[in-house]
């Protein structure tokens, strides 16, 4: 597995190199969002740990690069960063981020995250010989890892696809925002109600969804969670 670091602050990149070498992950590194990119297009990373503050561009704005380039919009997104305000996060996330972790931070809590986002993409490429989903006008394809509406491919974000097929996959059943972090993340997983509660405001904009209509596709259970229903 290639793990891609990227962070301006030398001590940083070699304490994530080193923590990850010592798990016999296979390393480079960046110290600013040029080489990033380049190195996403010439590498093709097994997974991105990127640092949110970089001198010449924004990690926000690599991920948005990323996310929107057909060569390498799979890689997963680690974010790193020291600024711990929700609207950093949030923004991270609806731009299809997969995690996070806040400086200071273990190096044992990052590679518990590394290891739960590489294991939902070998998950997801387990999930490959399923058959489609069709739920009204949304067909999602575990074996192509898309989504389409009405025939036209819906771009989400790797978190955003696996919230969707589980909740897809048991639709009727109404999910706390718990069991829908145990269920594509992991019951160690910790993360705030207000992440799913984004990632779930992410699918239904992309979707054309919306909770105030007398059908939606994704219904809020106000107090409970969520459900996906049929017509």
């Amino acid at each position: 597995m290639k793990i891609l670091i990227v962070d301006d602050e030398e001590p940083i990149r070699e304490l994530i190199k080193y923590n990850t070498e010592k798990q016999n992950y296979e390393t480079f590194t960046a110290e600013n969002g040029q080489q990033a990119l380049e190195l996403c297009r010439r590498k093709k990373p097994d997974l991105l740990i990127l640092d949110l503050m970089l001198p010449d561009m924004s990690g926000l704005d690599i991920c948005r690069i990323i996310r929107n380039d057909a060569d390498i919009k799979d890689i997963p997104i680690i974010m790193v960063t020291a600024k711990t305000e929700d609207s950093d996060i949030v923004t991270g996330l609806e731009l299809g981020a997969d995690d996070y972790v806040t400086k200071p931070f273990s190096p044992k809590v990052l590679l518990a995250r590394i290891q739960s986002v590489l294991r939902r993409k070998a998950s997801a490429g387990i999930q490959n010989t399923d058959e489609d989903i069709k739920i009204r006008t949304i067909t999602i394809s575990p074996r192509k890892h898309k989504v389409l509406k009405d025939g036209k491919e819906i771009e989400l974000s790797a978190t955003e696809f696996s919230i969707l097929e589980f909740l897809a996959r048991h639709k009727g059943q109404v999910f706390s925002r718990q069991q829908i972090i145990n269920a594509v993340k992991g019951s160690s997983y910790p993360v705030t109600d207000r992440s799913i509660d984004v990632q779930i405001l992410g699918i239904r904009k992309k979707i054309g969804d919306s909770p105030e209509s007398p059908n939606p596709f994704i219904e809020t259970l106000r107090g409970v969670g969520y459900r996906i229903t049929e017509e």
